[in-house]
């Protein structure tokens, strides 16, 4: 009984979630600021510091008809925080986002539509938001993330961990560029602390045998 449970336990630990291992993430979308949404807008990605994002873009998919409406080509590396902020610029090239990494023309709409981060060949990630009628487009993984009201915007509640399902790995969040939480303890982490656990529920097993 007491082998199972620990079992389980990894099981949830290892298992239950899918760290980014060299794959950038979207971590944050910010799609509905409040007024104009040009130059005020940003999509935020996780990687591993020193990532290079050469050859990888982003993609707006439009719920209503599934076409790719807007597309930015990437380019920088990812800096020490592990945070790279893709931000929205305005008809005179500015940007209002602080601190963003990489500034380029691109807005999605607001939902239900879709972002996806892609390279030459595959989808690498992709989050789709709001509310899809059966004939609507969700280009997204899982289940689509709740529609942010304007002001606020998406975060993935662990930058770093991708569950495969939009509507658990994000929340509607105020928009917060540059920053985030990532999960502890990463996976090597969390089976040595398994290991550990393990290891003290034999022990005591043991000493109850022998009492």
């Amino acid at each position: 009984m007491l082998q199972g449970r620990f079992f389980a336990l990894a099981q949830v630990v290892v298992f239950g979630s899918t760290a980014a291992a060299g794959t950038p993430l979207i971590s944050e979308v910010f799609y509905d600021a409040p007024g104009s949404d040009s130059g005020n807008v940003f999509v935020e990605l996780y990687a591993a510091p020193g990532t290079s994002l050469a050859g990888l873009a982003l993609e707006a998919v439009n719920g209503d008809n599934g076409e790719v409406h807007a597309q930015a080509e990437l380019s920088g590396i990812v800096g020490s925080s592990g945070f790279f902020v893709v931000a929205d610029v305005g008809s005179d090239g500015s940007t209002e986002i602080a601190g963003a990494d990489l500034s380029i023309e691109f807005d999605p709409q607001n939902g239900p539509d879709s972002v996806r981060l892609v390279d030459a060949t595959r989808v690498l990630d992709a989050v789709g938001f709001g509310v899809f009628a059966p004939e609507q487009f969700f280009a997204g993984e899982g289940l689509p993330a709740q529609d942010a009201d304007g002001g606020d915007g998406l975060s993935r509640l662990f930058a770093n961990v991708d569950t495969d399902n939009n509507a658990r790995d994000f929340a509607v969040a105020a928009p917060t560029p540059g920053f985030g939480v990532t999960a502890v303890p990463e996976p090597g982490s969390a089976l040595l602390a398994l290991a550990g656990l393990a290891g003290l529920g034999w022990f005591r097993r043991r000493r109850a045998v022998a009492s």
